[in-house]
Parts: C-alpha cells; structure tokens; sequence
C-alpha cells in the first residue's frame, strides 16, 4: 500500500477536479448529521458532487453521481488521503450504482488489508505496554488502531503500519533501551542528531520473518517549522486506559486527541501532503464534545500553545466537511483568512495541484503563533536551527537524494499510505 512515486504527478496531469469532488461528497455523506459513523446502512440524503471550485456554500441533498469519473484517481485521491475506508462506509449508505465498478472491490481489498495491518499493529501494542510497564517505563499510546475505535467505533478505519509512542524526554533512552530487549533497533538516518534532537523521535523496527514490526518512539509531538506543545509531558499525566485483549492500554485524553489531530494537520500543510484522513478526525473529535467542553478545549489548547493550531485543523474540518455551527466552527474562520476555501479545500485534499498558490510557511507559522512576535522569532529560530542540523546530519555520503526523496526528508517521515 505504499505510495506510489507517479502518483501526484499522475494526478497532477488528470486534473481530477470531478474525482476530488467524488471522495468529499463521499466524505460528508459519512458525517452527515443523522448518519451513525460506524458500520451500517443509515436513510440520508447524498451529497451532490461538482466540478466545480469548493466554497463556502455547503453540498445541496441529492444523488451521488458517478458517470464521469475514474475509479482509479478516486483510489488514489482516497489512499494518498487515508480515507478509503471512509468511502467504503459511506458509499453502504449511498443508492446502488452511484460508485464506478470497479472501485468498490478495490475499496474492499484495501478494507481487509487494513484489518490485517492493524491487528498486527494491535498485537505489537499489547506486547510493547507489557514490556515498557515491567521497565516502569511511563508512556503513551498515539493515533492508531486505538484512537480510531474511540473515534469512529472501528479499529480498522486507516492503515497503522507502525506503532506510535509518547515518552518524556526523560525517558526516552529508558524506553528506546527497553523495546531493545525485544529486538527492535534504531533505524537508518533516525540515529541523527536532526531526528532525536529536532524531530524528537526514533523510528525503530524488528524483523520478525516475512514482517517488520516498526515503532516510531517519540518525546515530542511536532516537527520545527509549527508550534510545538509547551507540556508535552502533560499528554502523558492527562492519558486514559481501554481495554484490548485484556489488556489495559493508555492512550492520550479526548482533547488531546483533537489537538494532536491539528497537529498533524498542521503538519501536513506544512509539508503540502494530503491530509483528508486528519481532518476528519478532527471532526470526529468535536462531534464528541458537548458545548461546555469545546469552551474547555478552546482554554486547553491556549495554555498549550496551540489555540491557532487548533483553529486550522477545525476551518480545515469545515471546508472539508461543511461547518456545524458550533463555538469551535466560528472561532476557526479568522485562520489563515486571506486562503479563500476552495484553495484550502485543495490544499487539504489535492496539495498536488499545480495552480494551488501556497501561502510562504513563514507566514503560516506567523498565524500559528498568533501573530505574536516573540514567539514566532522563537519558533523561527528551532526551525532554522533544525534545518542547518538536517544539512549538516542528513547530508548523503555520494550523490544527493532524488526530488522525492527530499520530500520525504523534510517532512521527518516517510510519506506512504500507513497513519503515522
């Protein structure tokens, strides 16, 4: 399920404007408001889908059409965002044939490969919590086949091809030492000073027969160039336990999943990767707080120093989806104003564009800061600083990288269809 390299310039070349209205009519179906997000058929009317630029006007009730479109660049436009599954769900609900014939067999194919990923992903949960408890290892579960049962009631929404890990600073060598003992080990280019110091992982895998079992070990939670958290150790004070398989497992607090999920959004816009899969679940997370706690998160976020982190993912999540109305939806409209929302909509879905006129990243992390000067010279700063670090650290020994993969270097991850 990796990404494959020709894909944005494929799709780039197609236009793919009818194909991209397809996956968000398909996406809104699924978090219509009388629809119920995990599985089953639910009566509610199917968005239309355009050609045309996305604005401000929400997607009028009628029939999903499927006429003029290719079932292959909906399948890409769906993994490249990590909501296949998504269509899948919400395609069950949609009147026969409004599907092109071969996308719903390629959406089941991907369904079961999602399930078998994440179980996987799963079992090596249960196995790390056992290990990093007997080494009194304080820790916490990110995103994954967990957060998305919490979210959407299902394990197997999108593809989790490593497990993701929170410690303190602390604790980071404890913890790297610890899953040593199961024979995971630091991978390539992350034993560089650019990934612990800057980035603030270690991705670290274990070959295990025909499969490699991969942890991205974390102590913090954004890359320079967007703000960061200011208690990051306070996700691990604030975590809550499920229960898989008899196991208790600590996983992040609901405000703090919905500010992750704008993190990564942030994220993704700061790299130009699509990012339709994080902004739905930052809906998901708000669907999930009543009133009093969108007040509540709105302060939590402040004292985090992501109130305009926050407010992205969530003007991301209206554009996206169409805006509820709520607190969160009117405070989120002052964020990056000057982006009109059809090129945000495309910034989110389809950053492949080439007519898309991106916003300077100073000035996207001049809004993330709040327009505070202090602050953004400070986060300026960490972004310079680790720039200069990945040139000095990351520099190849021979002939220099291929475009794509300086790409992939940048962003501090690699850039393939699995959830990070």
């Amino acid at each position: 399920m990796a990404v494959q390299d020709g894909s944005y310039e494929r799709l780039r070349a197609a236009g793919c404007a009818d194909e991209v209205a397809y996956v968000q009519a398909c996406l809104r179906l699924f978090f219509a408001p009388r629809a119920n997000i995990t599985d089953g058929r639910v009566d509610v009317p199917a968005p239309t889908v355009s050609a045309t630029p996305i604005t401000a006007t929400p997607i009028t009730a009628a029939t999903i059409s499927a006429a003029p479109i290719s079932a292959t660049n909906v399948a890409d436009i769906a993994r490249l965002n990590k909501v296949a599954v998504f269509l899948l769900k919400a395609l069950a609900r949609a009147p026969a044939n409004t599907a092109p014939a071969e996308l719903p067999g390629w959406l089941d194919s991907y369904r079961r490969r999602t399930m078998s990923m994440n179980v996987a992903c799963i079992g090596d949960s249960v196995a790390i919590a056992r290990v990093l408890r007997d080494r009194q290892v304080d820790f916490v579960f990110l995103k994954g086949p967990l957060q998305q049962h919490l979210l959407y009631g299902d394990h197997f929404m999108k593809p989790s091809g490593d497990v993701d890990i929170l410690v303190s600073p602390t604790g980071f060598a404890k913890a790297r030492d610890a899953l040593r003992t199961m024979g995971y080990e630091v991978a390539g280019k992350s034993r560089s000073v650019w990934w612990v110091r800057f980035l603030g992982e270690q991705h670290m895998v274990r070959e295990d027969g025909a499969r490699a079992s991969t942890v991205d070990l974390h102590h913090r939670l954004q890359q320079p160039g967007s703000p960061s958290p200011r208690d990051t150790d306070g996700f691990l004070r604030r975590k809550r336990e499920v229960e898989v398989a008899g196991a208790a497992m600590p996983i992040i607090s609901a405000a703090d999943t919905l500010l992750l999920s704008a993190i990564s959004v942030a994220k993704a816009f700061f790299n130009r990767e699509p990012c339709a899969g994080y902004v739905c679940d930052v809906r998901a997370s708000v669907s999930r707080l009543s009133e009093a706690e969108q007040r509540r998160v709105l302060d939590h976020a402040a004292e985090q120093g992501l109130a305009d982190t926050l407010l992205l993912g969530l003007r991301a999540a209206d554009v996206l989806l169409g805006g509820d109305g709520t607190l969160l939806s009117d405070r989120a409209t002052r964020m990056l104003a000057r982006i009109d929302n059809a090129d945000l909509f495309h910034m989110v879905m389809a950053p492949w564009l080439a007519s898309l006129r991106w916003p300077q990243r100073r000035h996207v992390l001049w809004e993330l800061c709040g327009r505070e000067p202090v602050r953004y010279l400070a986060e300026a700063g960490w972004a310079a600083s680790a720039d200069l670090s990945r040139r000095i650290f990351e520099r190849p020994a021979t002939a220099g990288p291929a475009r794509s993969e300086m790409i992939r270097i940048v962003g501090g991850a690699a850039n393939h269809a699995s959830e990070r």
